[in-house]
């Protein structure tokens, strides 16, 4: 395959990331899952912002309206705490929701760890972009897109973003025949 590469944005909300505390690894751990997935060529653009919902905002909006992200995966602020808002962020620059996504995600999650019924994931669409929310913890990563990437290349198709083509020896994207 060959073209312009695809961009995907990659937005990690954490207070202590921005702050050097420790290395963002689940936005590392987003990157080495997108690059195992997909055959379109994709170049990462990648934000790291606290967690503060006008800065989580902020970012979206230029991942999907500047830099023209057709899928947005975000990692951090998920969960119950105060500060933990990217639900919030999401839904506010979203024109709709796709409940669906955080639904499978908990599901899957909940046969691993009892806590995950604590989590908030979503999606959603703005414009051209899909926008998904993942848990913080780089373990859940690769468990929350193995349950939701194959429905994400057909969602794309629906809101006229690109075609995005998986590796099917490691991930088969579902597209309805015809």
């Amino acid at each position: 395959m060959s073209g312009t590469p695809v961009p995907i944005g990659i937005l990690t909300a954490s207070d202590r990331a921005t702050a050097g505390v420790y290395e963002d690894r689940s936005g590392r751990a987003i990157a080495e899952t997108l690059r195992a997935y997909l055959r379109t060529p994709w170049r990462e653009v990648y934000r790291l912002v606290p967690d503060e919902r006008d800065a989580i905002e902020r970012a979206l909006v230029q991942l999907c309206d500047v830099e023209g992200c057709c899928l947005v995966v975000t990692t951090g602020g998920t969960g119950p705490a105060p500060r933990d808002v990217t639900p919030e962020a999401t839904e506010a620059v979203c024109e709709r929701m796709l409940p669906g996504f955080g639904e499978r995600m908990r599901a899957v999650s909940l046969q691993s760890v009892p806590t995950a019924i604590l989590s908030r994931q979503t999606a959603g669409i703005r414009g051209r972009s899909l926008i998904i929310n993942l848990p913080g913890k780089p373990a859940a990563i690769r468990e929350c897109l193995d349950a939701v990437f194959p429905a994400v290349p057909y969602c794309i198709d629906l809101i006229g973003g690109p075609r995005l083509e998986t590796d099917e020896s490691v991930i088969r994207a579902f597209r309805p025949a015809g």
